[in-house]
């Protein structure tokens, strides 16, 4: 029979032991190759969770039928899913990866520091063995879980008796992976803890063992790991319920205190094995015992699991001793007509295990006496349910956390849990790694990641549909904690949601795309000049980014008008970078010119938001001396940081952000990947957006492949931007591209102001207006236009369907979006229009 699963495929016994000797060899293979990151395994868990969810799934009735196999009851194992669909939803892994290894790419060796090149990240222990329990199905499967989340390759024994639960839900798992990275890291063997040499030549080679189980377990691996071996100890512990006198007369409390006894058959670390009360009266202990039996009689309609015979004996022995103590008035016993439960009351305090199974010890336990009573015996002691009044519980948690107990819940919840939350007083995802850190020199100074320079994983897009811009709402943002509103430039403003894990994560990648183009945050003095309001991303997300870098900041923001006020806060403060839209920026520095050509000092700009010429780039260089000019990121409202540049980029190239994106680049008319150098619309897929699941998005930009490698040594994707979708004009029967427009006019006058295309019809016919600050002459405009530009003069000249004309305006009369405030590149105020890129694609 194929019992066992390794690395995605199902082997008999025989061989089976035949590899147990290759698990070096096999972990040699999967460290030297791609890393796993956790959005991979995300995914693959979300959509096991949403199969488990449905009951009548393939999957899940034969998951069922193996717990009916091992005696599982229907209400457990309904509860059994119930918790794992929960714990393995994205969004509960999510929160805990990002909580206990501070990200969703723990791996990613990436500054703490921007000021520092020291690079740090979460490493992998390598092989990591799984020792699992037989009295919790789902814990073997969850720990390989954990184990995937930290890039491991895991190999996990389960008992001989195992009715192949973990690894069927592993194989499950896997499946869901078409990168076969989860299959390649998981390996379910089922043995009995008697087959010594197996369990010794699988924890052999292992660089951590995780061992759930008792003392006998834990004390049988401790035998075989080799020294240097991390041993993680999930077992054995001991919990207890805690009441004072107003919790004890509560039937809800007592009625919480039942219900965890009877779930899991006691089983549970956290299940009770004792009930103390905050008294010293044996009477009253004896009498709450009472009331408790005939509580724990009623809570559970549930069939009580069988134990073993080793089980039934110890119980037996239990029960006779306690009954036996009762005439020395030392305690009193109360058991079940039909042998389902137990409650054994004790005069005496110290903590004492219970044979489970539904037997429960009754003790006294005052106050004043907790320490003394529970410190010796710390090391087991794991959750205590306190029943008390406010002040009360406030008051025994902190003394029951300094005495030794991991947590503190309330009756009713001690077998449940919260996501990420610690287990046994330790984040498990912290102990099956290694925290690794990388110190350079100063040739590193603009690199944010190490793994940039190395091949950089690419995660496949899931297979959906292509969502154009039009129906960004359909994302939904339910999940969101903070909303901004796009500026409206390339259509009607999106309101964008993230929580606020999404944006830290994002103004980190902000960060490191400013570093990435050249700014030093150790000495360069930074003035926001991004406009705000109307909930408009651009100044508070660089404010953000700039927080991250540990820059220092003047968040001045962009005002139309205060251009001397601004110049002169630039002065006055020595401010060398500035970060704003193009357009204010050339504002800025018209206005405002004597002042900053005297002052000489500013010599980095990071612009964003909009296009800035080459021109306009030599004009700040040689009127005003600045060094550096420079894209701050490519990003959007809707998507966040997308890409950045590096000092080898030119003007429109930029690297892909894959710690937050894959980008598809597909044809302008049908959803497939276009031919390496050709032109399509940019398509993204955000694996890490929490607040909006950005699955294949299409942004609304059009640009292609560089292929090569770029001379800064980043191995990440690049891409080069060519313009919106709606920068390509269908107008007067021809397709124009308002990039090629704006470079003939760059190129035939060095022109370096605003430029907008405006479109409308006069008489009949499609008219294309350029409008212009001062500089070229109109129709010395138009005749190079017509002739750089064939294709225009082909609409204007030979056919006569199209008339040109040229506009020479002030920059606060050219039609900008009301939200930001940005000039729109197109203005189309034709009654018909025919734009492509707009619609539902199949």
């Amino acid at each position: 029979m194929n019992s066992h699963y390794w690395q995605g495929e199902w082997i008999d016994e025989v061989e089976a032991g035949v590899r147990l000797d290759s698990l070096e060899a096999c972990t040699r293979r999967v460290l030297e190759g791609p890393r796993l990151t956790p959005v991979v395994v995300l995914a693959a868990a979300d959509r096991v969770a949403r199969t488990l969810a449905k009951p009548d799934s393939p999957l899940r009735l034969v998951l069922a039928e193996r717990l009916h196999e091992r005696g599982v009851s229907a209400d457990e194992v309904a509860r059994t899913f119930d918790d794992l669909c929960a714990v393995l939803e994205r969004e509960s892994l999510e929160r805990k990866v990002t909580r206990e290894l501070g990200g969703v790419d723990p791996a990613r060796l990436g500054r703490y520091d921007f000021r520092a090149p020291v690079f740090e990240a979460w490493a992998p222990v390598g092989l990591l063995a799984h020792v699992a329990s037989g009295n919790a199905p789902a814990v073997g499967a969850l720990s390989v879980v954990e184990g995937l989340l930290t890039g491991n390759l895991n190999v996990v024994k389960t008992s001989g008796d195992d009715s192949m639960f973990t690894a069927e839900l592993l194989a499950a798992l896997a499946e869901q992976d078409p990168s076969g990275q989860i299959a390649a890291r998981v390996v379910v063997l089922r043995y009995s803890s008697a087959n010594r040499d197996w369990l010794e030549r699988m924890c052999a080679p292992a660089d951590a063992v995780a061992v759930w189980g008792g003392e006998e377990a834990l004390a049988g691996v401790a035998e075989v790991v080799r020294p240097g071996t991390r041993l993680v100890d999930w077992g054995p512990k001991l919990s207890f319920a805690y009441l004072t006198a107003d919790a004890w007369a509560d039937g809800e409390v007592l009625r919480g205190v039942a219900d965890d006894v009877w779930r899991l058959d006691q089983r549970a670390c956290s299940s009770p094995q004792v009930v103390y009360l905050d008294t010293d009266d044996h009477d009253v202990v004896f009498a709450f015992a009472e009331r408790f039996a005939s509580v724990l009689a009623a809570s559970s309609t549930a069939a009580p699991g069988t134990p073993s015979d080793p089980e039934w004996a110890e119980i037996s022995n239990t029960v006779v001793v306690a009954d036996l103590e009762q005439h020395l008035g030392l305690t009193r016993v109360h058991v079940a007509a039909d042998g389902s439960w137990r409650v054994l009351a004790d005069t005496r305090s110290a903590l004492r295990a219970s044979p489970l199974f539904r037997t429960v010890w009754v003790k006294p336990l005052p106050r004043d006496e907790i320490t003394e009573t529970l410190r010796p015996m710390r090391r087991y002691l794991q959750t205590a349910g306190v029943g008390a009044t406010r002040s009360d519980t406030a008051v025994l948690a902190r003394t029951l956390i300094a005495t030794g107990v991991q947590r503190v819940t309330v009756p009713g919840g001690m077998l449940g849990g919260y996501s990420g939350e610690p287990h046994d007083g330790v984040y498990a995802l912290q102990r099956y790694s290694r925290r690794v850190d990388v110190r350079l020199d100063d040739r590193f100074r603009s690199d944010a990641s190490l793994d940039d320079l190395v091949d950089v994983p690419v995660i496949a897009p899931p297979a959906v549909p292509v969502t154009v811009k039009e129906d960004f709402d359909l994302f939904g943002t339910d999940r969101s904690d903070v909303y901004f509103l796009s500026g409206g430039s390339s259509g009607a403003p999106k309101l964008s949601g993230f929580t606020w894990a999404d944006y830290d994560e994002q103004m980190r990648f902000g960060a490191e795309a400013l570093l990435a183009t050249g700014l030093d945050p150790s000495t360069d003095r930074v003035m926001n000049l991004f406009f705000t309001g109307h909930m408009y991303g651009g100044f508070t997300s660089y404010f953000s980014s700039l927080e991250r870098l540990g820059a220092v900041q003047f968040p001045m923001g962009a005002e139309w008008g205060r251009y001397d006020e601004i110049a002169r806060s630039i002065v006055d403060n020595r401010v060398n970078a500035l970060v704003s839209v193009p357009s204010f920026l050339t504002k800025l520095f018209t206005e405002a010119g004597d002042v900053l050509r005297a002052y000489g000092g500013v010599k980095k700009l990071f612009y964003a938001g909009e296009h800035l010429g080459e021109a306009q780039a030599r004009w700040y260089r040689d009127e005003f001396g600045v060094e550096l000019v420079r894209s701050a990121a490519y990003g959007s409202v809707d998507v966040g940081p997308m890409g950045y540049q590096c000092a080898s980029s030119a003007p429109r190239v930029h690297h892909l952000s894959t710690g937050l994106h894959t980008v598809e680049i597909l044809d302008t008319e049908v959803d497939r990947p276009v031919a390496a150098g050709e032109v399509g619309r940019l398509v993204f897929t955000s694996h890490t957006r929490r607040g909006q699941r950005l699955d294949r998005y299409e942004i609304g930009d059009l640009g292609r492949w560089l292929a090569g490698e770029c001379p800064c040594g980043r191995r990440t994707p690049r891409f080069e931007l060519l313009g919106r979708v709606g920068d390509v004009l269908r107008v007067a029967g021809a397709t124009l591209n308002f990039r090629r427009i704006v470079a003939a006019v760059e190129e035939a006058f060095s022109y370096s102001g605003l430029l907008q295309v405006v479109l409308d019809e006069v008489d009949g016919l499609e008219r294309l207006v350029l409008r212009v600050e001062a500089g070229p002459d109109p129709d010395e405009l138009v005749r190079e236009l017509l002739v750089r530009y064939p294709e225009v003069g082909v609409a204007v000249e030979h056919t006569g369907l199209l008339r040109l004309g040229v506009e020479v305006l002030p920059s606060r009369d050219f039609d900008r979006s009301a939200t930001s405030g940005k000039v729109i590149a197109v203005a189309d105020h034709r009654a018909r229009t025919s734009r492509p890129g707009t619609g539902t694609r199949p």
